[in-house]
């Protein structure tokens, strides 16, 4: 589209490419004969990562299919390529399964909710993203064990919410869709039950109490009069007590190095502030479920004394899984791909978001740990506060892609019916059989010993 062309021309030129790529089409889900073997792409992604944490990986993803699912973003991206997509792109998350959504403080200390993991973060067709977190919707009413018909209403209300958003964004000033947000405060005044409202706000109390304090009465120990990290191996190890094998030097001398590296990727009021701080120590810390074997580090910091830590998290940025079907990233440094990427998609980051290169040439992402992060527990929310969840998510993601992408066109492509809902929500059901399939897969390979899996 011409930079000339009006949001009416930009709608109908969305409309128009239904003729092409009709909305029912993203309905149908077919493995093709050639598809890759669903446990090598796993497997794959294992050779360059810590090799004692690798099982660790495999029994997370063991533990159901929905958190093999969430663990398998290379397997969804290998099969997307092969989807129909309406040629629109924005800037997409790649792994934005309904668990990679959370509450987090932003720099005036407001408590927002948005999409909140971007590893795989690149530019892309939209539908990819929407696909990936209706299919976990219905991999977690499954492992909730819902009726089907609320499963379906919650998977069809992830789509609608995004639907809906997104033409709801056409009634807006550019700057005003830019501004959008969530707030929690307003995720709870807009729910009508009391009971939920109320569950809410203790969900959000428990967040705000997670801050770098926090952080040190949980994680840290006084040992001869000064904090140190505590020692819970295999999740949890300080440098200290790594097996030589395992470069600890290595890893401390490239967290260190890449520290003031990192400092230089933030804005000159942000340096200032982090110069308050030093390190004091530094652990191998296993995170999530797809991301256990990878580098990941966090760094206690002390300013005035120990009553004033900063906990900062470092993560190792590897290729996106979706730079096998997509156009590589125009940036070279993985660390940076991940927080630019992060940057466009949420309305606002971490003050201490930035990136660096390990000396063994790495790279990294830094954040803080803890500010005021929180999370909805999937396993005990009932069938109607995850049909509102999915909503929220549907809004939240739409968001994201709004900033970067085109709000008119992708309006324009999936209407104001449910046709286009109604088809995805067809297709997050077949692909949620091919993911059952694949964790079956996966768990054989385990019981056969083809790979290993140990509790962690």
């Amino acid at each position: 589209m011409t930079e000339s062309a009006t949001p009416a021309d930009r709608k109908a030129r969305g409309k128009e490419i239904r003729k092409t790529v009709p909305r029912s089409s993203h309905a149908v889900w077919t493995p093709p004969a050639d598809r890759a073997d669903p446990v090598t792409l796993i497997t794959d992604q294992n050779k360059d990562r810590l090799q004692f944490l690798v099982p660790i990986r495999h029994y997370r993803m063991a533990e159901s299919a929905y958190t093999f699912y969430r663990g398998s973003a290379a397997i969804m991206a290998a099969d997307l390529a092969g989807t129909p997509t309406s040629g629109l792109t924005s800037q997409i998350c790649g792994d934005a399964h309904l668990s990679n959504f959370g509450s987090f403080a932003t720099p005036t200390r407001e408590q927002i909710f948005d999409t909140n993991d971007f590893d795989e973060t690149l530019p892309g067709p939209w539908e990819w993203d929407l696909k990936r977190l209706a299919a976990s919707f219905v991999l977690a009413g499954r492992d909730n064990e819902f009726d089907d018909s609320d499963t379906r209403e919650m998977t069809s209300n992830a789509v609608l919410g995004y639907q809906n958003a997104m033409a709801r964004f056409t009634t807006m000033t550019t700057l005003d869709v830019w501004y959008a947000h969530l707030t929690l405060q307003q995720i709870q005044d807009a729910l009508p039950k009391k009971k939920d409202r109320k569950a809410v706000a203790k969900t959000t109390a428990k967040a705000r109490s997670k801050d770098s304090m926090r952080a040190l009465k949980k994680l840290a120990e006084k040992v001869d009069g000064n904090f140190r990290i505590k020692s819970d191996p295999p999740v949890l190890i300080p440098l200290r007590d790594l097996p030589s094998e395992d470069n600890p030097d290595r890893l401390g001398s490239e967290a260190k190095r890449s520290f003031e590296q990192y400092k230089s990727t933030l804005a000159d009021n942000r340096k200032v502030l982090l110069g308050k701080y030093h390190i004091v120590d530094i652990a191998l810390k296993v995170v999530g479920v797809g991301s256990v074997g990878t580098r990941c580090l966090i760094v206690l910091l002390e300013a005035n004394d120990d009553t004033d830590p900063l906990f900062l998290q470092i993560k190792e940025a590897t290729d996106s899984v979706l730079e096998a079907h997509l156009p590589k990233s125009t940036y070279t440094h993985h660390g940076e791909r991940v927080v630019r990427g992060q940057r466009l998609m949420q309305v606002s980051s971490d003050i201490f978001l930035g990136w660096s290169v390990g000396g063994a040439g790495h790279a990294y992402y830094w954040r803080q740990l803890y500010d005021m992060k929180g999370s909805a527990d999937i396993a005990k929310m009932s069938p109607r506060r995850l049909k509102t969840y999915a909503t929220v998510c549907g809004w939240t993601l739409a968001h994201s892609h709004a900033r970067s992408g085109d709000p008119f066109q992708m309006s324009g492509y999936m209407g104001s019916g449910t046709v286009f809902a109604d088809a995805l929500t067809e297709f997050a059901y077949s692909y949620a059989d091919q993911a059952q399939e694949d964790y079956e897969a996966f768990t054989a390979a385990i019981a056969s010993g083809r790979i290993e899996a140990k509790e962690g």
